[in-house]
């Protein structure tokens, strides 16, 4: 197997800079830039010459012997200078070492899933956490490295393994023309399996977590959208006019309140009596928008919303306006008037629709994997034949396998592993 390298720190310049070197040469190119392998496991100076003798750079080196590092192979680390010119020399000079290559995007974390440091589980939740921009969405990826739905997972196979062997017991100790029926017992822990994989698909999904909370702002023209659009961002975003139809188009905006991730759309006003033809569009897809939102808040007339949207009085600073009786909320996005009971109850909504902090996040692929191991469980308890049986718990055993990896095409891993940057 080729030895990788690759810089594992942050783009230069930057105070350290950190080049991971990994395989079986791992040990040589270390020995051959810095003269001699240092004790194993002990950060050492050293300075760095290349073949010509050229001092590289004075830096502090890590050799980790294999199989208990990161990838489970020979690892050594240097810790150098953060100027692109010295990174650049470095990364040269391990070039020229045999047997060496710069590292593909997720090679690093790929062969630390090929030699069993982590499982597929928990490679996904790396993934997520390189990517995490909000607080839930760190905590969630967390709880996946850190191999909590790793050993949900393990737990539930167990558990099919034990199903397994008691119906292997009811076949071996049955005549041929006199299969036993299966016991209540067995039934019940199927049905217990059931009901714990049926909760987790009620879960929210990861996806939630990074498209965030999508909340509409719907109403006709001059109703204050956009106004309160640019308050909840604290930016102007969309332009404000006394002139209905300025807003002709859909506008979105990400932002987080309280480590929760919003989308935040401001529409164009909803009217019939528009010949403009751009505008039209415009109010077309703003109708579009209201489908596929979390929540509107509903600036027009009381009562004209759509179902379930929040009833927002948008205006209270305006003296002549006709305000709502039954509002949910008055609010003054000019003068900040309720501004800050609207945030916090669109964070106590939205965190209704969250996974708990901490909590493990299903994503895509996962929640099909535990709905074909529900599905498997359920026809457990419609079947009688305990042959059929053993088949649909061999079903539920290969999701599980799935989940964590033991079973995975080399498509799926390659999808995967090209989310990682270069250098993990």
């Amino acid at each position: 197997m080729d030895t990788i390298y690759a810089l594992s720190s942050g783009a230069p310049p930057a105070g350290i800079a950190v080049i991971r070197v990994s395989g079986p040469s791992a040990g040589a190119a270390l020995e051959k830039l810095s003269g001699a392998l240092p004790q194993p496991r002990r950060a050492s100076v050293r300075r760095l010459v290349d073949s010509a003798g050229m001092v590289l750079d004075e830096a502090l080196v890590l050799w980790l012997p294999g199989p208990r590092t990161a990838t489970g192979e020979d690892t050594a680390e240097l810790h150098l200078h953060g100027g692109r010119a010295v990174i650049t020399a470095v990364e040269a000079a391990l070039g020229l070492c045999p047997d060496l290559r710069k590292a593909e995007p997720g090679e690093f974390t790929r062969r630390s899933f090929a030699n069993g440091r982590m499982d597929l589980a928990e490679a996904e939740g790396l993934a997520d956490l390189l990517s995490a921009e909000t607080e839930l969405q760190r905590r969630s990826a967390m709880a996946l490295v850190g191999g909590a739905f790793s050993t949900q997972v393990t737990t539930w196979r167990e558990t099919v393994l034990q199903l397994s062997a008691h119906v292997e017991a009811v076949l071996d100790f049955s005549d041929e023309d006199d299969v036993a029926a299966l016991p209540q017992e067995f039934i019940d822990h199927a049905s217990n399996l059931r009901e714990e994989l049926s909760a987790w698909l009620d879960r929210p999904k990861v996806e939630r977590l990074k498209d965030g909370i999508r909340v509409v702002l719907a109403g006709p023209p001059n109703s204050g959208k956009s106004t309160l659009f640019n308050a909840l961002l604290r930016d102007n975003a969309a332009i404000i006019s006394p002139v209905a139809g300025t807003t002709r188009d859909v506008l979105e905006r990400p932002v987080a309140l309280a480590g929760i991730p919003f989308t935040f759309v401001d529409t164009a006003g909803l009217r019939l009596d528009s010949e403009d033809t751009i505008e039209q569009i415009g109010i077309e897809r703003a109708h579009r928008q209201t489908d596929i939102a979390d929540l509107v808040l509903w600036l027009g007339p009381e009562g004209e919303g759509p179902d379930g949207a929040w009833e927002i009085d948008a205006q209270c600073d305006v003296a002549d306006r006709r305000s709502k009786k039954s509002a949910l909320l008055s609010l003054s996005a000019q003068t900040g008037e309720g501004m800050d009971d609207l945030l916090e109850r669109l964070i106590d909504f939205a965190q209704g629709l969250m996974p708990k902090p901490g909590d493990v996040a299903l994503n895509a692929r996962q929640h099909a994997m535990i709905g074909e191991a529900y599905d498997a469980c359920e026809d457990i308890e419609q079947i009688e034949d305990p042959l059929l049986v053993g088949e649909q718990l061999r079903v539920v055993r290969l999701a599980f396998d799935k989940l964590i990896g033991r079973t995975s095409t080399e498509d799926m891993l390659d999808a995967l592993f090209g989310r990682f940057c270069i250098g993990k």
